[in-house]
């Protein structure tokens, strides 16, 4: 039988013996040791595919957790190991984009944080995304992405800030301009639990949050 290695899809060769008796392989590119087969879930091969399918389906830390049979803190830890391992999306230029922000909380209901995030009016993808408070610092890591990639044409909502971030002449508030970033609104809070507004399953942790919206966005 041929082993294929977990980190680095290399070939694999016999090792001796866990100390469990099972058998262990070493990978002949990276040189680091496994088994074929391991008792604890977290382990396996397919298990990040699961916990990305599980966070896009809107679960809960615990709820995944449970059914994929690991603890609570090694699934943190997974997401967060996803989330460092994807890449922006490259922007193309000259696109039309959406822009706007959604209320959430951090760690409990007095700390407000915002999501803003760009959505491409075309194809409907998110481009590029930002958390924090509402404030121009917050707008402006995802309105300087947009000026860098020569946007065409900016639509936010009536907020007083977007005046002074935003080109006259590329900014647009008309009507119906929003449309689509406003729908996926809603579909992001029906996905994603720690998004809704009344709900008890708002993320205690920012890194999680941003990992979270990372995997959602760009996988």
């Amino acid at each position: 039988m041929k082993i294929k290695c977990n980190f680095c899809n290399g070939k694999c060769i016999k090792n001796g013996f866990q100390s469990n008796g099972n058998k262990r392989y070493k990978c002949c590119v990276c040189q680091k040791r496994q088994q074929s087969d391991y008792m604890y879930n977290a382990c396996k091969r397919s298990i990040n595919q699961e916990i990305i399918l599980f966070t896009k389906e809107g679960l809960g830390i615990r709820s995944t957790a449970r059914i994929l049979k690991i603890s609570t803190t090694t699934l943190l830890k997974r997401i967060v190991s996803i989330a460092r391992s994807i890449a922006k999306p490259i922007i193309s230029k000259g696109k039309t984009y959406e822009v706007d922000e959604m209320c959430t909380y951090i760690g409990n209901k007095r700390n407000f944080i915002w999501l803003v995030y760009a959505l491409d009016k075309n194809s409907k993808n998110v481009v590029s995304f930002n958390v924090g408070k509402r404030t121009n610092k917050t707008l402006n890591r995802v309105l300087d992405t947009l000026k860098l990639s020569e946007a065409k044409k900016i639509f936010t909502d009536r907020l007083k800030n977007y005046r002074y971030l935003i080109n006259e002449e590329l900014h647009s508030v008309k009507r119906f301009g929003t449309n689509h970033i406003e729908r996926n609104n809603l579909t992001l809070r029906t996905h994603l639990k720690r998004l809704n507004r009344r709900t008890i399953c708002f993320s205690k942790s920012l890194v999680i949050f941003m990992a979270v919206l990372k995997i959602y966005f760009w996988i």
